[in-house]
């Protein structure tokens, strides 16, 4: 079919037709980079923590008597040699956070003594004896788990750090970036002048803070804090966490009336609540894009209904001339491939634009290559379907309509 007609057609109504150009390089601006956004959120809110989540959870022993340390110590144990005879209990332990917690501790780590150079890495700080490792069902890729004999008390008084740890394989390779071979073995410094030895690696740990940079670098410390608040990791056999939260919590209540039992929670409800606003962003974008993808069909649909209305008499002669309902279709079809195609030109450009600038302002991810063309191949099946119903209306127009149409 020859586009001259089209084309000399589109230019008497000029302003109509750029109006829906102009709506769908807008619309394909904002849809892309919206579902560029969308991707990215999704993939954050279902990184793995690397714990057994569907049957981890934890709560709170928060002392209100007056105990000495060494009660305070004593109490621990007890409470861990109760939790873990519980039928059903995996294990348990006594840690100061849990990934997605949203806080914790986090301190900086450097290769040389001193204070923190350029090259510190910051990492997250978990306090575990040697049931942490299968409390949180951690992968141990490399060296070997702590032994009690390693395991010590915070001591007030003296601010030394454990001499071992157990450190992810995100903070390894940050650490010593350039070394293949593995950090088993190596050494780090921390709180200035420790040196602290790494004598297992674990797949992955995510740290408290899931908006955190450096949120798969965390590291494993052999000891334990008798403070006043206990929070304790509890990991159940699979099926049993519903039934052990409740039991628990009454066996350590009853066990010591000098303290509230307080905080139980589940990893699956702590990461629901750690990213709320992920979650939320998410479906609020998928609407925004899906009511602009609508309101585009809408007002491709409106154009072309009217300029059906409009070209009334033209298509009734171009009917009476022998043109086919087909061709009829074909010619709106055609002009509206045209209108979608510079709309979508100039919005693949903008796009670019857009998302060069939101890279750099906002540090988020560039798009996937393929999110441009399938925003385009949307959009222009969403006007090819939006034109369909018009288009069909006006391949109904007979020679005697126009006729009546010319006479009035």
């Amino acid at each position: 079919m020859d586009i001259g007609p089209i084309w000399r057609a589109m230019l008497r109504n000029k302003s109509g037709f750029i109006l829906i150009a102009l709506q769908i390089a807008v619309t394909l601006t904002i849809m892309v980079n919206a579902v560029g956004i969308i991707q990215e959120r999704a993939a954050k809110v279902q990184r793995d923590s690397g714990l057994d989540e569907a049957n981890t959870f934890a709560l709170a022993s928060v002392l209100f008597a007056d105990y000495e340390r060494e009660q305070r110590m004593a109490l621990i144990d007890e409470d861990l040699d109760l939790i873990r005879a519980v039928p059903g209990v995996v294990n348990a332990v006594a840690s100061n956070s849990f990934p997605l917690r949203q806080g914790g501790w986090s301190m900086s780590l450097s290769l040389e003594p001193g204070n923190q150079t350029p090259e510190s890495v910051s990492s997250a700080i978990y306090f575990v004896d040697e049931h942490g490792i299968e409390t949180f069902d951690l992968e141990l890729i490399d060296g070997k788990n702590f032994v009690p004999e390693q395991i010590t008390w915070a001591n007030p008084e003296d601010n030394t750090w454990p001499a071992y740890s157990i450190a992810t394989e995100a903070l390894c390779q940050d650490l010593w970036p350039d070394e293949s071979v593995s950090c088993v073995g190596k050494t780090f410094y921390i709180n200035d002048n420790d040196p602290v030895q790494v004598i297992g690696v674990v797949d992955r740990m995510q740290a408290p803070w899931p908006d955190w940079t450096g949120v798969e670098k965390s590291l494993l410390v052999p000891q334990r804090r008798a403070s006043e608040f206990v929070r304790y990791i509890i990991r159940a056999e699979p099926g049993m966490r519903d039934q052990l939260m409740p039991e628990i919590e009454t066996l350590l209540a009853a066990s010591n009336k000098d303290r509230i039992i307080r905080d139980m929670v589940t990893m699956d409800y702590t990461r629901k609540l750690a990213y709320v606003g992920d979650t939320a962003l998410v479906k609020i974008l998928s609407f925004v894009v899906l009511l602009l993808t609508i309101i585009t069909g809408l007002g491709i649909v409106g154009l072309a209904s009217f300029n059906v209305s409009r070209r009334t008499r033209q298509i009734g002669i171009r009917r009476a001339l022998g043109a086919t309902k087909a061709a009829i279709v074909r010619y709106f079809m055609i002009e509206n491939t045209i209108i979608s195609a510079i709309g979508l030109t100039v919005g693949a450009a903008l796009a670019i634009g857009l998302n060069i600038a939101m890279v750099q302002a906002f540090s988020i991810q560039p798009l996937a290559w393929y999110v441009i063309p399938t925003g385009m191949l949307t959009l222009w099946l969403v006007g090819q379907a939006a034109v369909a119903g018009p288009a069909r209306r006006a391949s109904n127009i007979t020679p005697a309509i126009a006729t009546r149409s010319s006479a009035g």
